[in-house]
């Protein structure tokens, strides 16, 4: 018998060796589901209805899964070097506006209840390339102190915007579970109501962070590369 359960987690050795092989990481799912399916002696009807149940009940995960795998895709066909090369052919750019730009940009959609893959899906795709890029636009080598600063500052910058703005959609989870248990408690509240009160908080929370990454990233560029010059000039 433990023979048997052994031999039906062989689909995860599938996965496993794959990953470590770097085959395309769809057709490695696939295959891992396929031989978990036969060693589990199941029809094909069965392993179709396990999908679809899985698929239903899982939809978050199995969606964010599909965002890794498509920006995994993308990274392996250069998305990382073509999202630098677009920055640093903007004038002036610096890691703290690319930061302050995707948080007015992440804001604005997450009002909308629009993700775009969150920290793995695409602060670290896209906008970790566009920010290093935009130091060497300078002339500099962007130093590994500054770089893990900025994947700090990118990902609170991701965390505010979707935080306070997303509870600016009116049928949002958060509104209507606030709505529900004020209900609950005798005080009746307008969805609308709800979202005129958070407005000038999430304004006053992407702007402040905005002020705040760009003062912190000036002086870390001030910090690593400010003092490189100087001491190429002494020289």
């Amino acid at each position: 018998m433990e023979a048997m359960e052994l031999i039906r987690l062989l689909g995860i050795v599938v996965v496993i060796v794959g990953f470590i092989l770097k085959l395309e990481p769809i057709l490695i799912i696939v295959l891992g589901l396929v031989v978990t399916a036969i060693v589990s002696l199941m029809d094909p009807i069965t392993l179709l209805e396990t999908i679809g149940n899985s698929f239903v009940a899982n939809r978050g995960m199995a969606i964010f899964i599909l965002i890794l795998l498509v920006v995994g895709t993308m990274e392996r066909n250069g998305l990382k070097e073509s999202a630098a090369k677009l920055i640093g052919k903007i004038k002036n750019a610096n890691p703290g506006k690319v930061i302050g730009a995707y948080g007015i940009m992440r804001a604005a959609f997450a009002a909308f209840n629009v993700s775009f893959g969150g920290v793995a899906g695409f602060v670290r795709p896209i906008v970790m390339p566009m920010a290093t890029g935009s130091i060497e636009a300078q002339g500099d080598t962007p130093a590994e102190a500054h770089v893990d600063e900025i994947k700090g500052m990118a990902s609170g910058m991701e965390n505010v915007s979707w935080f306070f703005w997303q509870v600016l959609f009116v049928a949002g989870g958060g509104n209507l579970l606030v709505q529900s248990t004020l209900s609950g408690l005798g005080y009746e509240v307008d969805l609308l109501d709800l979202v005129r009160v958070v407005i000038p908080v999430a304004i006053f929370a992407v702007v402040w962070a905005i002020i705040y990454y760009n003062i912190k990233d000036a002086r870390l560029r001030k910090k690593y590369y400010k003092n490189k010059a100087n001491e190429a000039n002494n020289e």
